[in-house]
């Protein structure tokens, strides 16, 4: 049944004039049902609805891309305790409520907004560190917009817990946009607060055993919802961390939808970002139809016309009817897609955590190979202290990733994936890449692997090691069912021409004593493809 979106407010205008929490959200920044209105969105060539977006394509400049930087950093930063800490402080008997309450007393006393003041960005300097990205190959950047704690990242028009008047009291948003797009980088924002409604509502409770039993946490004080929101239950379950979140929108005040959709619109109008993206699905009906819409011709109006701005999602469904660009977080599409995507991931926990064990340059670069291999992009997280400058082992990472990139970029830039994306022991099947975070499930690639690229009519085939004397890619035999072409010439990307032999076994290469460059090597092969 088709209900127009002016009927549909209506509607749900009517069920927030109905909410028992009004008087107590009267107190705070949140807005009231008079305020709940239909969405309003710059003109341009989409609509807020999902059938105008399906007219959406992805922009050559991100297909080209491959690669990009984020920071994941806010006030959770401040402790340097890792990711989610404003939700498990609140869990009693998690890791991080037991060192909250041992570092600074329980959470009806300190709670998390008084460990925001501990985030000062002292060292903070965006130029030189989007140089370094700049430097290592991203060509693009991510900042962090709003967590899941409800704090903007920017001076925002409709949240007073911001980092403009708090914490650094800086405009990190506009800051980080400033220095990318100076060193010519595309520059986006992730946004994490459309669930904040669930995840933060654990500060409204209480520990249910010891001492302090039945006392509530700070979060409950009606005083400090414009924080902790005025949510009216408590989800996921006290004892067992988050294992009882519901990530689905049900149980989400129409007022609170509305209020999430004011603060994009906020962020998107000032920013005017190249990209958005969402910790989830495309959140909450028409507004974030009109959320995307709006990012997209906010973007046609800066570009002449041309819809140069991606939007992100975790569902499946968003991306694949066209609306946007599919985010598979932590982990790597089983085959082939025939649409753009990418791969987010962090070199350790989200947000900064002291003595953590990161990602290998080698775990790095086989994720970026194997994830532009079959048409996706990584995006990377470099977790900031709270200072605001990379630790020495990050910065050590980084340089790895930039020595890199400096011999075999060639074979990731500007590329499209071939009629395969590899073969060898560690290509995984449809069966064993089902769904997100499992790349801690996979091994390191090695010499035996290979993950094809090609740009126009050159192959690139990356052996995921150095052999010893030669390598043999068996996809590329004579009488393979690709029908790969006749192969004239093989070369290391910058350097001579290498002896190889292509039969019915396949293309075997002979190696250089020593390597051009540490972990994957890319292969410049001509002639495979015709």
């Amino acid at each position: 049944m088709h209900i127009s979106r002016r009927r549909l407010i209506g509607s749900l205008a009517g069920a927030v004039a109905v909410s028992p929490l009004i008087s107590l959200r009267a107190q705070t920044s949140f807005p009231g049902p008079g305020s709940v209105t239909e969405p309003t969105i710059t003109p341009g060539p989409f609509e807020g609805t999902r059938h105008s977006l399906r007219a959406y394509e992805v922009p050559e400049w991100y297909r080209d891309a491959k690669f990009g930087i984020w920071a994941h950093w806010g006030p959770q930063s401040a402790i340097e305790d890792g990711d989610w800490y404003a939700r498990q402080m609140y869990i009693q008997g998690s890791d991080q409520y037991n060192y909250h309450c041992q570092r600074f007393g329980h959470p009806s006393k300190f709670g998390y907004k008084d460990t925001i003041p501990a985030w000062k960005a002292q060292d903070f300097d965006p130029d030189h560190l989007i140089s370094l990205y700049k430097a290592a190959g991203a060509k693009y950047f991510f900042s962090m917009g709003c967590h899941h704690d409800n704090f903007d990242m920017w001076d925002s028009k409709h949240n007073p817990w911001n980092a403009a008047k708090m914490g650094p009291k800086k405009d990190i948003v506009g800051m980080w946009a400033k220095a990318s797009r100076d060193h010519g980088l595309r520059f986006g924002v992730s946004e994490h607060l459309w669930i904040s409604y669930k995840w933060f509502s654990v500060s409204h409770g209480s520990d249910a055993t010891g001492p302090c039993a039945g006392v509530p946490y700070d979060g409950a004080d009606p005083a400090n919802y414009s924080l902790y929101i005025d949510s009216d239950q408590v989800w996921g379950d006290p004892i067992l961390s988050d294992s009882g979140l519901d990530w689905n929108e049900n149980g989400i005040p129409v007022w609170w939808r509305h209020h999430w959709y004011e603060r994009m619109q906020d962020l998107v109008n000032t920013y005017e970002p190249d990209m958005l993206s969402s910790d989830g699905p495309m959140p909450f009906d028409i507004f974030g139809a009109s959320t995307v819409a709006n990012l997209y011709n906010v973007s046609a109006r800066r570009n002449g016309g041309k819809v140069e701005a991606v939007y992100f999602s975790k569902r499946p469904q968003d991306a694949a009817v066209g609306t946007c660009v599919l985010d598979r977080e932590r982990g790597v599409l089983a085959d082939i897609s025939p649409r753009p995507w990418e791969t987010d991931t962090c070199i350790g926990d989200w947000h900064y955590k002291l003595g953590m064990q990161y990602k290998t340059p080698k775990r790095i670069v086989d994720l970026l190979c194997d994830s532009v291999s079959r048409n996706g992009n990584l995006l990377l997280n470099f977790p900031l202290p709270a200072n605001g400058m990379l630790d020495i082992e990050e910065l050590a990472i980084l340089a790895d990733l930039t020595a890199w990139m400096q011999v075999n970029g060639e074979a990731i830039f500007a590329t499209r994936p071939w009629k395969i994306s590899g073969e060898g022991p560690t290509t995984q099947s449809s069966s064993q890449i089902k769904t997100q975070f499992n790349e801690n499930s996979r091994q390191d690639l090695t010499a035996e692997d290979v993950r094809f690229t090609t740009k126009g009519t050159t192959l690139y085939a990356f052996v995921m090691g150095w052999p010893d004397y030669s390598v043999t890619i068996r996809s590329l035999a004579a009488n393979t069912d690709l029908r790969v072409g006749k192969i004239q010439y093989v070369k290391l990307p910058g350097g001579p021409s290498l002896r190889f032999e292509q039969n019915d076994t396949g293309l075997t290469i002979y190696l250089p004593r020593e390597a051009p460059s540490k972990h994957a090597v890319a292969f410049r092969i001509e002639g495979a493809i015709s």
